[in-house]
């Protein structure tokens, strides 16, 4: 019984005695090829996963992320502090006519956005930003360092104003690129400071399109400001961002970020916003940087005044918008054009014109040795003629 019952086990146990050691030898230090064909599915999923993260960082590079990478360390907060007359209440002309008192100043801190557009660290900004008499100006870096700064110049009617920070460094700073070169539909990348909400550190990012070129804008009617020639985008642009940059995709200015229009819609961004072009930013800013102020590098050799209905009754004029030519010079350009005295300017190139500020703001997109359409009413008839602008001639001390 013995002998026929260890006959009959002993094939399966040779074949575990096998199976085992086949095991061990598998698992065995020196056999690595063995080892490699465990791993290989386990290693070839690790390479796959590895390459998908690779492609999917690659990916969330691209020109809007390096643009914005370039430019903000140049985008910096502006804040001002101004002091205002505050009109009084009745408690207040209770108390103060006591003590002769008519105005009460009050100190009065906004903020805004900017660039820097040189090393030595010159920063642009709107005007309307640092106002018509700021008593400080502090501008920041998304670094949080800040700086004093004073106003090397500003012009309100172009909304423009130039900026010197004190400080012995150098400023990152970003450059200009032409703003004639635009396409609409181009991308259009916006930073600011909208709301204040982030004084210290990276500047807020809104991106859209350049969704028109050219527009012309007079916002506020009893405001003398003028927007020629504005760059349209739907990039969110809010109260904050006003003085920032607007980008291209290379990282470079095309506009300084101005105003939306909000079709009575409230004071937030509904798509429509604009920004002043960089070609007429680098005309402005040469003349604040020299002189201080915009001047016209042309005479027109002529003198008007607004329309008013105190001229109009006076000497019987068309009640009409436009300005009045009172006084030309023979020796002009206006005069060789045929303007004369009683003249009143309808259109300037191919805008209306309202008054003698709006005339101004007009004349400023214009340079010596350039020509000027001009529509004139003279005695009840239309007229149109081209002014030749000659270089101004300083009068000899």
């Amino acid at each position: 019984m013995i002998a026929r019952h260890m006959k009959f086990k002993t094939p399966w146990v040779l074949a575990t005695l096998f199976l085992g050691f086949l095991s061990v030898s598998c698992q065995s230090p020196g056999s690595e090829s063995a080892r490699e064909g465990v791993r290989f599915p386990l290693d070839l999923t690790d390479q796959r996963v590895a390459q998908q993260n690779e492609d999917i960082t690659a990916s969330r590079s691209n020109a809007i992320t390096r643009a914005v990478s370039k430019a903000s360390p140049a985008v910096v907060n502006i804040t001002v502090t101004s002091v205002v007359q505050r009109r009084r209440s009745v408690v207040d002309d209770e108390f103060f006519r006591f003590f002769n008192r008519f105005n009460v100043p009050q100190e009065v801190t906004s903020i805004g956005s900017g660039f820097i557009i040189s090393e030595t660290g010159r920063v642009v900004t709107n005007q309307h930003v640092i106002g018509d008499s700021p008593t400080s100006v502090t501008v920041t870096l998304p670094s949080g360092e800040a700086f004093e700064a004073s106003v090397l110049g500003s012009d309100q009617l172009t909304d423009l104003a130039l900026l010197q920070m004190e400080g012995d460094t150098t400023f990152p700073y970003v450059s200009f690129s032409e703003s004639d070169d635009v396409e609409v539909g181009e991308w259009a990348i916006a930073l600011g400071n909208p709301f204040g909400l982030f004084e210290l550190g990276d500047p807020t990012v809104t991106v859209g399109v350049v969704s028109a070129k050219n527009r012309d804008f007079r916002p506020d009617p009893s405001n003398p400001r003028v927007y020629i020639d504005m760059i349209q985008t739907d990039a969110s642009i809010n109260r904050g961002n006003s003085g920032g940059p607007l980008l291209n995709s290379l990282g470079e200015v095309i506009g300084i970020n101005t105003f939306i229009f909000t079709g009575g819609t409230g004071s937030g961004s509904v798509g429509l916003g604009f920004a002043i072009p960089s070609s007429r930013v680098q005309l402005i800013l040469e003349q604040l940087a020299n002189t201080g102020r915009v001047e016209y590098d042309f005479d027109l050799g002529m003198r008007t005044r607004s329309m008013t209905e105190g001229l109009v009754v006076r000497y019987n004029l068309p009640y009409i918008q436009g300005l009045l030519v009172t006084e030309i010079n023979r020796n002009g350009p206006a005069f060789d054009a045929g303007l004369m005295p009683g003249d009143i300017i309808l259109q300037i190139g191919e805008n209306r014109v309202v008054n003698n500020l709006h005339g101004s703001a007009l004349l400023r997109q214009f340079s010596a040795g350039e020509s000027v359409d001009i529509m004139l009413l003279r005695g009840g008839e239309r007229y149109e003629t081209t002014v030749d602008l000659r270089p101004r001639v300083d009068p000899t001390p």
